[in-house]
């Protein structure tokens, strides 16, 4: 290591340009197809070309990184498959607003030269997230990038619309969908996000065609009454049975209504009585499909009066709301108005109140493909982690609707489906076809696909399909889908759907569903509330390592993350103690060469000992979490062994030998500096990559990269519970010493005298031949073992690993703070005491938990109450 660096602070900017640049030149991402190793393979969920990196991005590309770090080191040939995704309704409107801001609309130029400008757009823009991902480290294979819209791809997509056709899964019908008036478009059940939203319930008066007999139905859209076509009843209500089979008349059009009955009707809503618009509610739809109903759509796509009820035409959908309703008023149809709470559906994307319409679509039936999907996930082919979201996914698909996969917009796959003017015959073909089998001409159907239509073939489209290329042999199904819950639906369902049906096999056999990013209270990030935590900028102020290992260290699956930038910047010190650490010890290792030492012949002393068996149940750990997914525990036990064990306690301890004159022992210290340096490196890498590769390459004996270094294997050798057990002793009576010192506020250059009065003599044992590591890390001038002391009142006093400890009092400190430092002391016992009595108490604990941690929980509150009582004795006699 030279002296540069060992002179500098960590920077973390210099680092992470110099070791991500030459890590893609020397394409240590790139995976090889190797039949001598297992395949890892993860795909990347497609960021959207319009977006840019906000933290829950960051929090689920660094778990996919974490995954995929390891695995590769663990000798996986491991592929991350990175993307994007061509957002078809997010990009148009994106788009549409820059036309806006110079005074066109799409319609003014063209459908060719809009979606030009769409992709001079993405050319330009869209792909700033691919460059913020790499900031983030990500490890993708880049040279495997694939986009939605690519010409490989698009033969996919294609692929899959001929496929299901031709299998009779898709058909194109007049059908209730929910359409957004802004975007102009169709959307799909999970594309409309419902609100809770004050309205009113209109009590209307319809007469009976024979009698005049008035009819009260409620509804909270009434202009949609202009296209009734029925009235119901539920043919259960003894009410309103005489009606069924009559007529009304439909207020201010004069339409002759059939009164029919029909079990939907909710008996509670309203009057019990109904009215039913087939083209403009998705119940009213099915009704009226059961019953032959006519289908009047009364809307225009942009939510206007229709040419079909005279004198409303022309009118917003709210206006011939004020206006019909006024007329109602006007002509004594109105019976009552009562405020009324209900759920509106919007758009998912521009938030516009969405319609229920009446249109020509695509739709794929789901059904049976639903069924196969299902099993999947039943039968354990497709495991949840964590396991509650296979609910919500069963949940969705034991009620599945056949989905709209058609969109009324430009940017987009285009569906390959032609009309023939002449014969009216329907076309659907693998290659544009130029002329009907009757010669007469074709017109391309002008609406595009669904995103997730097309996004739901990205396991294996990414590798070629429908070919059947080296790739998809050798990496499909994939191992793992790491993505967020909120698409479990639009995007997770829909994967593994095509994957069964198109594949025969799961798209992969794991999903880990991360978790919402929340502020450090707890809410939802939003620009608006003004507590969004940008990852670029705080990648600029702390540096990418440490935004990495905060957001491991925060997520536990299966709950929100909390994020704060006191957190990041806790991390940011993290990286300080490694890279200080680590330039302590190499200035150390300078001349050492691991090669030439012998493990075998080596004299470790009981800190040694000590700090490779922790190293081995640190091992054990990491492994353990990262199977479970668990990267809040990956991330405490590495921050514990590093921070707590190596670097508070064995750093302190291995100095002695590291600057005598005993040069075996000299050597042995070096020797496991540089084994625990080493592993603990490589251990890390995965959450923190930069400050890793920066150091580790410095190690002597290692090699160039640690992006494909071998991962650290548990060696039972060196687990070592005696050692474990003994260092726990000397660690117990050291922190005792140094809490009666900071308590007392004795200065650290002050030296004191400790007495020491055990009650075991095996531990005694141990704290006597180790008194030196006592001594040096307690800060002693002098120690000494006695039986008792002759006035207890005269000395601080502390209890650890069995042992009673006398800390003078006279020439140190006043009676009176030792009396608060005492009484503190009872207080955090007490409170320690009272949790454990709880646990022992609680009947749960006791059946569920195994003996040995029942037994351990009884130990230590025998413990903890032989320490009271030793406390309690100090304070009586202090006075």
């Amino acid at each position: 290591m030279d002296d540069e660096l060992l002179n500098k602070p960590y920077e973390p900017a210099a680092v992470e340009a110099k070791w991500y640049d030459r890590w893609l030149e020397k394409r240590y991402f790139h995976a090889e197809i190797d039949p001598d190793k297992e395949p890892f393979c993860i795909v990347i969920p497609p960021p959207n070309i319009t977006g840019s990196l906000h933290m829950g991005h960051a929090l689920n590309n660094s778990l996919q990184d974490f995954i995929t770090r390891r695995k590769r080191m663990q000798g996986y040939s491991a592929l991350w498959l990175p993307g994007y995704d061509h957002a078809g309704i997010a990009t148009q409107n994106v788009v549409e607003r820059v036309l806006a801001g110079e005074g066109v609309t799409r319609q003014e130029l063209g459908r060719e030269k809009f979606v030009e400008r769409v992709w001079e757009w993405k050319a330009k823009y869209g792909d700033a997230i691919i460059g913020q991902l790499k900031r983030l480290g990500c490890s993708c294979d880049w040279d495997r990038e694939r986009f939605t819209m690519d010409e490989r791809y698009a033969v996919s997509v294609r692929e899959e619309f001929v496929r299901y056709y031709e299998e009779g899964l898709l058909y194109r019908d007049y059908y209730i969908v929910n359409w957004c008036p802004r975007c102009l478009t169709a959307l799909s059940d999970i594309e409309v996000e419902h609100e809770e939203v004050s309205g009113n319930l209109w009590y209307i008066r319809y007469d009976l065609e024979e009698n005049g007999e008035p009819i009260y139905v409620a509804t909270t859209r009434p202009e949609t009454m202009l296209g009734d076509t029925a009235l119901a009843v539920n043919p259960e209500d003894t009410r309103y049975g005489h009606l069924v089979g009559k007529r009304a008349i439909l207020p201010l059009v004069g339409r002759r209504l059939p009164i029919i009955a029909d079990e939907i009707v909710d008996t509670d809503f309203g009057t019990g009585v109904v009215k039913v618009t087939p083209a403009h509610d998705p119940n009213d739809f099915e009704m009226g499909r059961r019953h032959g109903l006519e289908e009047i759509n009364i809307l225009t796509p942009d939510a206007h009066v229709n040419e079909k009820v005279g004198k409303y035409e022309g009118l917003d959908r709210y206006e011939a709301r004020h206006q019909v309703v006024k007329d109602l008023e006007a002509m004594g149809y109105i019976d009552r108005i009562e405020p009324h709470l209900h759920s509106v559906g919007h758009c998912y994307r521009c938030h516009t109140v969405i319609e229920p319409y009446l249109s020509l679509q695509w739709f794929v039936r789901m059904k049976s493909l639903a069924d196969v999907a299902i099993k999947a996930v039943e039968d354990g082919r497709i495991a949840f982690t964590p396991e509650r979201w296979a609910r919500i996914y069963f949940d969705w698909m034991y009620n599945i609707r056949d989905w709209c996969v058609s969109r009324q917009l430009w940017w987009g796959h285009r569906i390959p489906a032609w009309y023939c003017n002449d014969c009216g015959e329907i076309l659907v073909s693998r290659e544009d076809p130029t002329a009907c089998p009757c010669g007469g001409e074709l017109r391309q159907d002008p609406d595009v696909l669904d995103t997730w239509f097309s996004s739901g073939l990205w396991p294996f489209a990414t590798m070629g399909w429908p070919e059947r290329t080296a790739d998809l042999d050798y990496f499909y199904p994939t191992s793992v889908l790491v993505t967020a819950f909120d698409i479990i639906f639009f995007w997770v369902a829909r994967m593994i759907v095509n994957g069964l049906h198109f594949t025969g096999d799961v798209p992969f056999r794991e999903v880990f569903i991360t978790a919402l990013v929340r502020d450090e209270s707890g809410k939802k990030m939003s620009k608006s509330v003004g507590n969004v935590i940008d990852p670029l900028e705080v990648i600029d102020q702390f540096g990418t390592d440490s935004l990495r290992f905060t957001l491991g260290n925060i997520a536990v699956p299966g709950r929100d993350v909390f994020l704060s930038e006191e957190r990041i910047e806790g991390s940011r010190h993290f990286c300080n103690k490694i890279w200080n650490a680590c330039r302590l010890v190499l200035r150390n290792l300078a001349d050492f060469h691991p090669a030439e030492v012998d493990p075998a012949g080596l004299e470790l002393k009981l800190a040694d000992r000590w700090i490779l068996s922790a190293l081995q149940r640190a091992i054990y750990k990491v492994d353990d979490s990262s199977d479970a997914y668990n990267y809040s525990e990956v991330s405490r036990a590495l921050h514990d062994f590093f921070w707590g064990d190596f670097c508070d306690w064995y750093l302190e301890l291995c100095k002695e030998p590291l600057y005598g004159e005993d040069e075996s022992a000299k050597t042995a210290v070096r020797w496991v500096l540089w084994t625990v340096l080493d592993t603990a490196l490589r251990l890390l890498h995965p959450i923190m990559p930069f400050i890793t590769e920066e150091l580790w390459t410095r190690l002597p004996g290692t090699g160039e990269t640690l992006v494909t270094a071998a991962w650290p294997v548990p060696d039972s050798g060196y687990l070592d519970a005696e050692a474990e057990r003994e260092m726990g002793y000397l660690q117990d009576i050291i922190t005792c010493i140094r809490r009666i010192r900071s308590e007392l506020r004795i200065a650290p250059s002050q030296k004191i005298a400790a007495e020491f009065l055990f009650q075991d003599p095996s531990i005694e044992r141990v704290a006597r031949a180790h008194m030196a590591d006592i001594v040096s890390q307690a800060r002693l001038a002098e120690a000494s073992f006695v039986a008792a002391v002759e006035d207890p009142s005269a000395y601080a006093r502390g209890i650890a690993a069995g042992c009673e400890i006398f800390i003078p009092l006279k020439g140190t400190v006043s009676f009176g703070d030792e009396i608060k430092r005492v009484e503190k002391e009872i207080a955090r016992l007490e409170k320690d005491a009272e949790r454990s009595r709880g646990k022992l108490a609680d009947a749960r604990f006791k059946e569920r938990a195994p003996e040995a941690v029942v037994s351990k929980e009884r130990d230590k509150l025998a413990e903890l109450d032989l320490k009271l009582a030793k406390l309690r004795e100090q304070r009586e006699l202090l006075g």
